[in-house]
């Protein structure tokens, strides 16, 4: 599928005087092993080990902070019978550590697929994030509703997040604009911040566009807007449609809407100071292992 073309946004807004940002850091929330040639057009039948990656974002003046994003569970029999027998022998673990689960504020979940709703720190349930208030696209909900006990054959768990503490953002919340993207919401109110309507790849996905620095650096959390970085960076490149075996497959719900929201990020990447990474970044991850994840923080852009 070609990704389609979105005009170049002229700039995102400036810092104000005293400018809040996020200093941001990355946590290893297991790995997973995904096929090349679901995700990129062309590519041959090869096995790749993808992070799957989560982030811990702080507000550079305020004790305001949140997790983007949990991962994999531990325990692997606490999926549902739909997702054991299908994706978990693909997968493997590896821990991390570094934060008390009970003084985690927000926890903002891009989407409620197996490898990012839940973290290995949770250890197979969301309740030691006990204060925490969980954030989600609205479409999402449906989900959830018809998740697994309930519907034997769902891929989701009911009990992904906790129901009274779980908040679902309606398109009425997603009021304003921010570079290309037109659906976006200002997450603190001071525009250090902002979470982004990206639902190609999902229902309810979303995903982070947040300042780095009081001058002027961005970070884009992309989540599974595209499931490896080249088809973000390299225009030649295009999503998956068929499997090497010649088989219809789609990594995204929506293929035409998940190339708007790609062609977007790129727009986005064209303006200064702005880098991304995407959950399953396993070059980045290779690369920046020990140097940004948690404590570190990812340097700003310069």
């Amino acid at each position: 599928m070609t990704i389609g073309q979105t005009a170049s946004t002229a700039s995102l807004p400036a810092p104000s005087a005293d400018q809040p940002y996020m200093r941001i850091s990355a946590m290893q929330a297991g790995l997973i092993h995904l096929p090349v040639d679901l995700i990129v057009a062309g590519e041959s039948r090869t096995i790749r080990a993808c992070p799957s990656l989560t982030f811990y974002l702080k507000h550079s003046t305020t004790d305001q902070h949140f997790i983007f994003d949990l991962g994999l569970r531990q325990d692997l029999g606490s999926y549902p019978p739909e997702l054991q027998d299908k994706v978990l022998n693909l997968m493997r673990f590896v821990r991390e550590g570094g934060l008390d689960p009970a003084a985690i504020q927000r926890v903002v979940i891009s989407h409620l697929h197996f490898d990012h709703s839940v973290h290995s720190l949770s250890i197979g349930d969301s309740s030691p994030f006990s204060k925490a208030t969980f954030i989600l696209g609205g479409e999402g909900k449906a989900a959830l509703d018809d998740g697994y006990p309930g519907n034997p054959k769902s891929k989701t768990l009911s009990s992904s997040t906790p129901a009274d503490r779980t908040v679902f953002l309606s398109s009425a919340d997603f009021n304003t604009s921010i570079g290309p993207f037109p659906h976006a919401v200002d997450f603190f109110g001071d525009g250090s911040v902002y979470i982004i309507d990206t639902p190609g790849h999902c229902a309810g996905h979303i995903t982070i566009l947040a300042r780095t620095s009081p001058d002027g650096a961005w970070m884009y959390l992309g989540g599974d807007v595209a499931h490896d970085t080249p088809l973000i960076t390299d225009p030649t490149t295009e999503i998956a449609t068929v499997s090497a075996n010649g088989q219809p497959y789609f990594m995204h719900r929506d293929i035409e809407r998940a190339g708007t929201d790609i062609a977007r990020v790129r727009a986005l990447l064209e303006l200064p100071r702005v880098e991304f990474i995407v959950a399953h970044d396993w070059k980045w991850s290779e690369d920046n292992l020990g140097n940004e994840f948690l404590p570190q923080r990812i340097a700003p852009k310069a």
